[in-house]
C-alpha cells in the first residue's frame, strides 16, 4: 500500500495539469516523431487510467518498469552490500540512502525517457551515436559484472532457501537457475511483469526487521541527518559499493529496454510509431520511477539499519555468507526475523536474476542489431535468450567455485560503481541530444541531478583507487 500510496499523492497533479491533454490532443508527440497517427492495436495505458474509477486500481496502473527497476535495484546483491556496510561501519552510512535518492531517480527517469522518445533500448542509441570501441568495451564489463551478480544472487536465493527448508544451498541453485531461465522464455511478458510486481512486497520483511532489531532512534535519526564523511580505503570502498549496487549500469540498460517492451505492448511494432512521447506518457513515466526508486531507498535505509543495530552492535563486522547475514537476526525475536529476512532474500532474488540476465541480453542484442525482447517467442529471437541461457548457465557455476556469498555480492558492487560513471556520461549526452531527444532533452533540474551524480560517483571511485592499499 505505500507505494499506491505515493502514487495517490501525486495523482491530481497529473489530473488538474495535463489530465486533459489526451482529450485536447490525442496526436502529441515530441518533435523526433514523425509518426502522429501511430495508434495501439492494445488498449493505451493513458486511456485505462482515465477510465479507471477504483483510486488503487488506478493507482497500480502507474506501476510498471519503474518499480520493477526499483525492486529489482534491492536485489541480494544490494542486501549484502548494505549488510557489509552496516556490519562494518555502523550507523554511519545511513545517510547516503536519503542523498542517492533524487539521484537514483533522476538517471533512472533519463533512462526511461530516452527509451520512450527514441523508441530503442540505451544499447541501440549509443550504436547509432558512438564509436563501436565504446560501445563494446562498455557492454563487455556489463556483461561481466551482470553474470558475476546474477551467479551470486542465484547462491543467495538457494542459501535463503536453506534456512526455511532443510535442503543443501548448493543443490538447489540448478533448479533455481533453470527456474528462471524457463519463466523467462516461456512466459510472457505481461505474466513476467505482474509476478515482479508482487514479488516486491517481500521486501517489506527488510524494514519488518529493522523495527524488531529495535536501534537506538536517536543514534538513528543523527546518522541519518548528519553525514560521516572518511576519507580511509575502507570507508570510500564501501561507498563506491554503495553507489554501484543503487545507481547500477544493468538497471541503465533494462529501464529504457522495458519502456520499449511497454511500447511494444500497446502494438506499436514499428520504430516510427515508438518514437516520441506525450506529456502524460512522461509524467506517467516519472510517477512509476519516482515509486520505485523511493521503494529501493526505503529498503536500502533499514537493511543498513538492522544490519547497524545488530550485526555491528555485536560487534560481527566481517559478513561473508548470505545465510551468516541472516542468522544473526534469528534470535532477535524467535526466528520471526530470520524468516521475514530469509522471504525477503527469495523475492528480491527472484526479481533481480530475470533482470540482470534479461538486460545483458538486451544490450548484446540492441548492440549487434538483433531482433531481442522478452515479448518476442524463443523462435523469433533465439540468439537473445541464448544470451539469457548463457548468462544464467554461467551464474549457476560461479556458485562451484564456493566463494563466499556476500564478499562475491559485495565486489559487484564496486565493479558496477567503477563502471558507472563512465555510462553515465554517455547517457548524460544522450539524453541532451537534440537529434536524439527532440524538445524532450533533460531540465536543469535533470540536468543537475544527472551530472553531479557523475561527478560524485566518479570521485568516490577516484578516491578508492587512490587509497587503495594504504
Amino acid at each position: 500500500m505505500l507505494a499506491v500510496f505515493v502514487v495517490s499523492r501525486q495523482l491530481n497533479f497529473l489530473d488538474s495539469d495535463i489530465g486533459g491533454i489526451l482529450r485536447k490532443n490525442p496526436e502529441e508527440k515530441s518533435a523526433t516523431s514523425n509518426s502522429q497517427t501511430s495508434k495501439s492495436n492494445k488498449e493505451a495505458l493513458e486511456s485505462r487510467i482515465e477510465r479507471e474509477r477504483n483510486p488503487v486500481k488506478r493507482s497500480f496502473l502507474f506501476l510498471g518498469p519503474g518499480l520493477i527497476t526499483g525492486a529489482s535495484d534491492d536485489d541480494p546483491s544490494g542486501i549484502g552490500t548494505y549488510t557489509t556496510a552496516g556490519a562494518s561501519l555502523g550507523f554511519a552510512t545511513l545517510w547516503t540512502a536519503i542523498v542517492t535518492l533524487p539521484m537514483m531517480a533522476a538517471v533512472q527517469f533519463i533512462c526511461a525517457k530516452i527509451g520512450m522518445v527514441s523508441g530503442m533500448g540505451l544499447a541501440g542509441v549509443l550504436r547509432r551515436h558512438y564509436p563501436r570501441w565504446l560501445v563494446y568495451s562498455a557492454i563487455s564489463l556489463l556483461i561481466i559484472a551482470n553474470t558475476i551478480n546474477a551467479g551470486t544472487d542465484i547462491g543467495a536465493i538457494a542459501a535463503a532457501i536453506n534456512l526455511l527448508l532443510p535442503i543443501p544451498a548448493l543443490a538447489l541453485v540448478v533448479p533455481i537457475g533453470l527456474g528462471i531461465v524457463v519463466l523467462q522464455i516461456f512466459g510472457s511478458y505481461a505474466l513476467i511483469s505482474k509476478i515482479f510486481k508482487w514479488l516486491t512486497l517481500t521486501l517489506f520483511g527488510y524494514i519488518i526487521a529493522a523495527f524488531l532489531a529495535r536501534p537506538h532512534w536517536r543514534e538513528v535519526l543523527k546518522a541519518t541527518v548528519i553525514p560521516t564523511i572518511r576519507f580511509d580505503n575502507q570507508y570510500l570502498m564501501t561507498l563506491v559499493a554503495i553507489l554501484g549496487t543503487t545507481i547500477s549500469p544493468y538497471l541503465f540498460f533494462w529501464q529504457a529496454s522495458q519502456e520499449v517492451e511497454e511500447e511494444f505492448k500497446m502494438g506499436r511494432e514499428t520504430l516510427a510509431e515508438r518514437e516520441g512521447a506525450t506529456d502524460r506518457e512522461i509524467k506517467i513515466a516519472e510517477i512509476d520511477v519516482n515509486v520505485g526508486m523511493f521503494f529501493a531507498s526505503a529498503v536500502f535505509y533499514f537493511v543498513i539499519l538492522a544490519s547497524a543495530a545488530t550485526l555491528h552492535a555485536a560487534g560481527k563486522t566481517n559478513i561473508s555468507t548470505a545465510t551468516e547475514a541472516a542468522e544473526v537476526l534469528r534470535p532477535l525475536s524467535s526466528g520471526v526475523a530470520t524468516i521475514l529476512f530469509a522471504l525477503g532474500l527469495i523475492g528480491c532474488g527472484f526479481l533481480a536474476v530475470p533482470v540482470l540476465t534479461g538486460s545483458s541480453a538486451y544490450a548484446i542484442g540492441e548492440a549487434f542489431g538483433w531482433k531481442c525482447g522478452l515479448s518476442e517467442k524463443l523462435r523469433n529471437a533465439p540468439r537473445f535468450y541464448a544470451i539469457i541461457i548463457g548468462s544464467t548457465l554461467a551464474g549457476v557455476l560461479i556458485n562451484f567455485l564456493r566463494i563466499p556469498a556476500v564478499t562475491a555480492l559485495f565486489w559487484t558492487a564496486v565493479i558496477n560503481g567503477v563502471l558507472a560513471p563512465p555510462l553515465l556520461v554517455v547517457i548524460m549526452l544522450v539524453s541532451n541530444n537534440k537529434k536524439v531527444m527532440g524538445k524532450r532533452v533533460n531540465g536543469r533540474l535533470t540536468n543537475f541531478l544527472g551530472w553531479t551524480t557523475t561527478i560524485i560517483m566518479s570521485a568516490a571511485a577516484l578516491g578508492m583507487f587512490l587509497t587503495w592499499g594504504k
